[in-house]
């Protein structure tokens, strides 16, 4: 008992150095971008009148096709790195200095908003197995040996082939007496899982075995250790979660419809994701792009046409560069939804819960649901089935998101690392 004291105590002093740390290096970044802006006068309005250009030519040429759509980017491209090379060079001391400071303010802040929940234990499961596909992320699990470890924590592994059933062999291991189901693999095999475990009423463990394992992150499950999160089968503690819906297919993630939904579908997409989604982009946000999905706002307006649609299970947070987007909570019983207009369409961005949400469309719909590519029938609808599941994570892990603790703009942020710098709990 005094050892977990000493721990806890040990991690509380870590964060409060990290908080004051942070602080610190934030005075410091804008201090030196003051003194940047009074010395460099007027040469920094020109620059700025530069960055809006850049930024203006980029975007233009994002959402056109052809000869422009290339001309706009370099243009774009070039003046934003015009801009950066005449600063660097006139006073490369204050602008090397500001952006060091500001990258370690934000480094150092990321860290002292993580922190770790407490959650109820669990028993031990008697027969757990584990479904893992060697190719997944690049092959994570085979380059750790995942079979050897899970058997080594009685755990059965069940390898995924390219040609096995993921739904029947789930089905026929649970058939067999298995009391807990663990999945390695991608995001798309999660949801497959945590529908079925759901359904059958047996806990369901993540272990981050994909490429960016969303799901993981959110659950509190720590995506360097992969070996780890086979623990939640040993000396787990549980969460209950929510699972979303749409035309009956589970999502534990988001539902993307519109750019990234279109871009998922092409062939190129797996091998060269970023190239495959710029030539989307004129299709979906151009002038001649289709006004095909119609769906009311949070006011109860109908609205036509977008550049894209996200439906996500829980609503995401955008941290302001504290922590990458995600979701604080995963049991609020809500769907987030996001929607984005085209180019001079109002209004520009909407971003509201709901527990449940429908689209109309004149015909099929791309889609891309945990990442994978489907087509959808309408009308899509969207539910959230509150607490549906039952996960387990290893006891070591954080436990909650790093968006549970990460502030929601820059006066909840420096509020915040001050409350933790003097060791209060924000």
């Amino acid at each position: 008992m005094r050892l977990a004291m000493n721990r806890r105590m040990s991690a509380t002093t870590r964060r409060q150095l990290l908080a004051f740390t942070a602080l610190i290096l934030g005075l410091a970044a804008m201090a030196q971008l003051v003194a940047l802006a009074i010395v460099a006068f007027p040469r920094a309005a020109v620059g700025l009148a530069i960055v809006i250009v850049g930024l203006t030519s980029g975007w233009y040429g994002l959402v056109r096709r052809g000869v422009v759509h290339v001309v706009g980017l370099f243009v774009g491209a070039l003046l934003l790195l015009v801009f950066v090379a005449t600063m660097i060079a006139d006073r490369p001391g204050l602008v090397i200095g500001a952006l060091a400071a500001l990258a370690l303010c934000l480094t150092t802040a990321t860290y002292a908003f993580r922190g770790h929940v407490q959650l109820p234990a669990t028993p031990r499961p008697v027969r757990p197995i584990i479904i893992w596909n060697p190719r997944s992320g690049g092959g994570k699990a085979a380059r750790v040996h995942l079979d050897e470890e899970a058997r080594a924590r009685g755990i059965e592994p069940l390898e995924l082939t390219p040609a096995s059933d993921l739904q029947r062999i789930v089905d026929e291991a649970l058939d067999r007496g298995a009391d807990a189901i663990a999945v390695a693999g991608g995001d798309g095999s999660q949801a497959t899982v945590a529908r079925i475990a759901a359904e059958r009423g047996v806990p369901f463990a993540c272990i981050p075995a994909g490429t960016r394992n969303h799901f993981a992150l959110d659950l509190g499950v720590d995506r360097d250790d992969v070996i780890g999160a086979l623990d939640a089968f040993v000396d787990g503690c549980e969460r209950r979660v929510d699972l979303g819906e749409v035309n009956g297919r589970t999502f534990v993630n988001n539902v993307s419809i519109g750019v990234y939904g279109e871009a998922v579908q092409r062939a190129g997409y797996r091998d060269a994701k970023v190239r495959t989604f710029l030539k989307t982009v004129p299709e979906m946000l151009g002038p001649s792009a289709p006004d095909a999905l119609r769906w009311r706002g949070p006011d109860g307006e109908e609205h036509a046409g977008a550049a894209a649609i996200v439906v996500s299970n829980n609503r995401y947070q955008l941290a302001g560069g504290i922590a990458e987007p995600s979701r604080p909570r995963l049991d609020e019983g809500l769907l987030g939804i996001a929607t984005l207009a085209r180019p001079g369409e109002e209004p520009g961005m909407h971003v509201w819960t709901t527990p449940s949400f429908q689209i109309e469309a004149s015909g099929p719909v791309h889609a891309g649901i945990d990442g994978e590519a489907v087509v959808l029938d309408p009308p899509l609808d969207f539910r959230i089935r509150p607490e549906a599941l039952s996960c387990r994570i290893a006891r070591h892990h954080p436990g909650a998101s790093p968006a549970a603790m990460a502030p929601e703009g820059l006066r909840d942020a420096i509020r915040r690392l001050t409350q933790i710098a003097l060791g209060r709990r924000p």
